[in-house]
Protein backbone atom coordinates (compact mmCIF):
# COMPACT_ATOMS: atom_id res chain seq x y z
CA UNK A 1 0.00 0.00 0.00
CA UNK A 2 0.80 3.88 -0.37
CA UNK A 3 -0.50 7.00 0.78
CA UNK A 4 -3.11 8.38 -1.30
CA UNK A 5 -2.81 11.74 -2.87
CA UNK A 6 -5.55 12.63 -0.66
CA UNK A 7 -3.34 11.33 2.75
CA UNK A 8 -0.66 13.29 1.41
CA UNK A 9 -3.27 16.66 1.12
CA UNK A 10 -4.23 16.17 4.30
CA UNK A 11 -0.41 15.70 6.22
CA UNK A 12 0.81 18.67 4.01
CA UNK A 13 -2.29 21.16 5.43
CA UNK A 14 -1.93 20.00 9.16
CA UNK A 15 1.65 20.03 8.85
CA UNK A 16 1.66 23.82 8.14
CA UNK A 17 -0.87 24.01 10.69
CA UNK A 18 0.90 23.12 13.31
CA UNK A 19 4.01 24.95 12.41
CA UNK A 20 2.37 28.14 11.71
CA UNK A 21 1.43 27.58 15.53
CA UNK A 22 4.97 27.22 16.17
CA UNK A 23 4.81 23.25 17.16
CA UNK A 24 8.30 21.62 17.41
CA UNK A 25 9.23 18.49 15.63
CA UNK A 26 6.84 17.99 13.36
CA UNK A 27 7.27 14.26 11.30
CA UNK A 28 5.23 12.44 9.19
CA UNK A 29 5.40 9.06 8.82
CA UNK A 30 3.89 6.28 5.85
CA UNK A 31 1.93 3.62 8.24
CA UNK A 32 -0.02 2.38 5.50
CA UNK A 33 2.02 -0.61 5.07
CA UNK A 34 1.48 -1.56 8.92
CA UNK A 35 -1.83 -0.36 9.72
CA UNK A 36 -4.74 -1.00 7.71
CA UNK A 37 -6.35 1.56 9.95
CA UNK A 38 -4.82 5.02 8.44
CA UNK A 39 -2.41 5.90 5.67
CA UNK A 40 -0.16 8.42 7.69
CA UNK A 41 0.91 9.79 10.47
CA UNK A 42 1.07 13.50 11.92
CA UNK A 43 3.43 13.74 15.16
CA UNK A 44 4.42 17.75 16.28
CA UNK A 45 4.61 18.87 20.07
CA UNK A 46 4.56 21.81 22.06
CA UNK A 47 5.94 23.11 25.55
CA UNK A 48 2.76 23.87 27.19
CA UNK A 49 -0.49 22.41 27.12
CA UNK A 50 -2.11 25.72 26.05
CA UNK A 51 -0.25 25.89 22.48
CA UNK A 52 -1.05 21.93 22.09
CA UNK A 53 -4.46 22.73 22.28
CA UNK A 54 -3.85 26.02 19.72
CA UNK A 55 -1.97 23.65 17.31
CA UNK A 56 -5.32 21.16 17.46
CA UNK A 57 -7.69 24.02 17.06
CA UNK A 58 -5.46 25.48 13.85
CA UNK A 59 -5.30 21.97 12.48
CA UNK A 60 -8.78 21.12 13.07
CA UNK A 61 -10.19 24.35 11.41
CA UNK A 62 -7.61 24.40 8.39
CA UNK A 63 -8.28 20.69 7.44
CA UNK A 64 -12.07 21.96 7.62
CA UNK A 65 -11.92 24.64 6.18
CA UNK A 66 -9.58 24.20 3.37
CA UNK A 67 -10.23 20.20 2.41
CA UNK A 68 -13.43 19.99 4.31
CA UNK A 69 -12.08 17.37 6.72
CA UNK A 70 -13.67 16.97 10.44
CA UNK A 71 -12.00 14.63 12.28
CA UNK A 72 -14.04 11.48 13.05
CA UNK A 73 -12.62 11.05 16.91
CA UNK A 74 -10.83 13.60 19.48
CA UNK A 75 -9.09 12.35 22.41
CA UNK A 76 -6.77 13.64 25.11
CA UNK A 77 -8.61 17.23 25.13
CA UNK A 78 -8.91 17.44 28.59
CA UNK A 79 -5.50 17.48 29.66
CA UNK A 80 -4.08 18.81 26.46
CA UNK A 81 -1.15 16.59 27.36
CA UNK A 82 -1.60 14.22 23.66
CA UNK A 83 -3.69 14.65 21.87
CA UNK A 84 -5.13 12.51 19.08
CA UNK A 85 -7.07 13.51 15.67
CA UNK A 86 -8.20 10.56 13.53
CA UNK A 87 -9.03 11.64 10.45
CA UNK A 88 -9.25 8.13 9.32
CA UNK A 89 -7.37 8.76 5.83
CA UNK A 90 -4.63 10.11 8.67
CA UNK A 91 -4.32 10.35 12.30
CA UNK A 92 -2.43 13.25 13.96
CA UNK A 93 -0.69 13.53 17.34
CA UNK A 94 0.06 16.88 19.21
CA UNK A 95 1.79 16.00 22.26
CA UNK A 96 2.84 17.93 24.99
CA UNK A 97 7.16 17.64 24.83
CA UNK A 98 7.01 16.18 28.28
CA UNK A 99 5.25 13.23 26.48
CA UNK A 100 6.46 13.12 23.37
CA UNK A 101 9.95 12.63 24.95
CA UNK A 102 8.52 9.48 27.13
CA UNK A 103 6.44 7.87 24.72
CA UNK A 104 8.69 8.16 21.89
CA UNK A 105 6.58 7.57 19.13
CA UNK A 106 9.25 8.06 16.01
CA UNK A 107 10.56 4.79 17.68
CA UNK A 108 7.47 2.50 17.24
CA UNK A 109 7.33 4.43 13.41
CA UNK A 110 11.08 4.51 12.92
CA UNK A 111 10.86 1.67 10.24
CA UNK A 112 8.19 3.39 8.14
CA UNK A 113 9.21 5.51 5.55
CA UNK A 114 8.86 9.30 7.02
CA UNK A 115 6.67 11.67 4.34
CA UNK A 116 8.16 14.66 2.89
CA UNK A 117 6.51 17.94 4.88
CA UNK A 118 6.17 21.48 3.99
CA UNK A 119 9.80 23.65 4.26
CA UNK A 120 8.10 25.75 7.46
CA UNK A 121 7.07 21.99 9.06
CA UNK A 122 10.45 20.84 8.23
CA UNK A 123 12.29 23.59 10.07
CA UNK A 124 10.50 22.69 13.44
CA UNK A 125 12.91 20.18 14.10
CA UNK A 126 15.11 20.10 16.90
CA UNK A 127 13.21 22.51 18.35
CA UNK A 128 12.10 20.96 21.66
CA UNK A 129 15.50 20.45 21.97
CA UNK A 130 16.39 24.39 22.05
CA UNK A 131 13.52 25.08 24.12
CA UNK A 132 14.60 22.38 26.79
CA UNK A 133 18.25 23.41 27.27
CA UNK A 134 16.64 26.98 27.34
CA UNK A 135 14.42 26.57 30.11
CA UNK A 136 17.48 24.61 31.72
CA UNK A 137 19.62 27.33 31.73
CA UNK A 138 16.56 29.85 32.69
CA UNK A 139 16.14 27.01 35.84
CA UNK A 140 19.41 27.13 36.90
CA UNK A 141 19.72 31.09 36.58
CA UNK A 142 16.67 31.68 38.80
CA UNK A 143 18.88 28.98 41.32
CA UNK A 144 21.96 30.76 41.02
CA UNK A 145 19.89 34.20 41.85
CA UNK A 146 18.39 32.34 44.93
CA UNK A 147 21.87 31.51 46.30
CA UNK A 148 23.11 34.84 45.89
Amino acid sequence: MTVTDRSHELINTAAQAAADKLAHDIVAYDVSDVLSITDAFLLASAPNDRQVKSIVDEIEERLNKELGAKPVRREGDREARWVLLDYVDIVVHVQHSEERVFYALERLWKDCPELELPEDAKATRGKAEQHAKLRAAEEAAELEGDWR
